[in-house]
């Protein structure tokens, strides 16, 4: 039986996730549909990536910018593009295999459609009220 595609990328969809969390936990003004607005830009992004072409990016919100950006910087290290910093600036040595974009963008849009589901479920913050008990 194939791998559920949760359980093949599930180191990549945590660090997405935990790029959200971290921007959530900074701006207690961040809801689950600006997060799905950072998602749906960060989905064009890497899709115009893809057909090569550059993606104009929107006006943010602060706390939607936080979103794009914690999302963005955790896409950008597992495609082996940019290195991890800890709180000190200090480069992170990881080992792990980078993804290519188009397992990128296929995570981007499965924490997508994770979101909407939490939102339809637990209102504006279902989706952070569910996901930060599971991030550290």
């Amino acid at each position: 039986m194939a791998e559920k595609f949760e359980e093949q990328y599930q180191d990549v969809l945590q660090n997405i996730e935990f790029g959200l969390v971290q921007a959530y936990r900074d701006n207690p003004n961040l809801v689950d549909t600006g997060t799905m607005y950072a998602l749906d830009t960060l989905i064009k992004v890497f899709n115009g990536e893809l057909q090569g072409r550059e993606v104009a990016l929107p006006q943010f919100k602060p706390e939607e910018q936080a979103a794009y950006d914690g999302a963005r910087a955790m896409c950008e290290m597992r495609l082996g593009r940019e290195a991890l910093l800890d709180k000190k600036g200090k480069e992170v040595k990881l080992d792990m295999e980078p993804v290519t974009v188009e397992e990128i963008v296929a995570c981007l849009k499965r924490i997508r459609k994770s979101v909407e589901g939490w939102y339809k479920r637990g209102g504006r913050r279902g989706y952070y009220e569910f996901i930060q008990q599971f991030v550290k």
